[in-house]
């Protein structure tokens, strides 16, 4: 019983195969799939497919590097969207460094980043946080600016959001940065890197991080997991991250699958 928490099925690259990708991802194990928005054209995308697929849910939000067409119109839409019964998040939202330069739209980028925010309190959703810094560094601004938002804005959260208010997708961030997340009730998104032969560091970060805090994420189409390398990336892969992480913390593959399911599901609160 596996879940990916974090699949872009609404991409073109699955438009040939789509419903044979979702297909091959139950007959592998995978009981729940998340897709989350990047504007809201994606995020409509991502709800049609949750709302025709028992096994797919869905996330809606601007993505830090989507924001050309951010209006108060289409931040609407995705309002409107939020309430749908499947979806269950707000995402994909954060900072992203490593493309926006320009010092303005960084500071746009944290703007939107803070109403979504707000907006999620609202509803009494959690977040999917995007992080990528500069040049993909280990540490820099994109993670300083970023623990210090969700530090201003989990504090004016209140039980059970408060409790877990979301997760940083696809982390690459140092120790430090986890520590400082999981202090304020984050969970941490682990991808296909982890399982790449020059990821050292990485498999060393998750084996100081606490199981009950870890989910498991293939950001389909991209990052691949060996040993599918170099190929198109989709969720029945997900077990690869999952025997990693097994092997990282010596666990069986079955006991880490039952453990971020659990995690996924305490999460996003979709029940059984």
């Amino acid at each position: 019983m596996l879940t990916d928490t974090h699949c872009h099925l609404d991409y073109n690259k699955f438009d040939s195969d789509r419903a044979e990708v979702i297909q091959r991802a139950n007959d592998s194990g995978l009981i729940r799939m998340l897709v989350p928005g990047l504007q809201h054209k994606s995020s409509r995308e991502a709800v049609r497919l949750a709302e025709s697929n028992p096994s797919v849910y869905a996330a809606v939000g601007f993505h830090p590097t989507d924001l050309e067409e951010f209006s108060e119109s289409t931040f609407q839409q995705v309002k409107d969207l939020a309430s749908r019964p499947k979806v269950v998040a707000i995402g994909e939202i954060g900072i992203d460094y490593y493309w926006i330069k320009d010092n303005d739209k960084r500071a746009f980028q944290r703007e939107i980043l803070k109403r979504q925010l707000q907006f999620a309190r609202e509803i009494n959703k959690p977040v999917i946080i995007h992080m990528r810094e500069e040049n993909d560094a280990w540490f820099g601004d994109a993670s300083v600016d970023l623990l210090k938002i969700l530090k201003e804005w989990q504090s004016t959260l209140q039980s059970p959001l408060a409790n877990k208010p979301g997760v940083l997708h696809s982390f690459n961030g140092n120790l430090e940065t986890a520590e400082n997340a999981l202090a304020l009730n984050f969970y941490i998104g682990v991808t296909g890197p982890v399982t790449y032969k020059n990821a050292q560091k990485n498999r060393d970060l998750i084996q100081q991080l606490p199981l009950d805090k870890l989910l498991i994420e293939t950001d389909s189409p991209f990052l691949t997991p060996v040993p599918h390398r170099g190929g198109r990336n989709e969720p029945a892969y997900v077990r690869h991250i999952a025997d990693k992480i097994a092997e990282i913390h010596s666990k069986s593959p079955a006991e880490i699958a039952a453990i971020t399911t659990a995690n996924a599901a305490r999460l996003f609160a979709w029940g059984d």
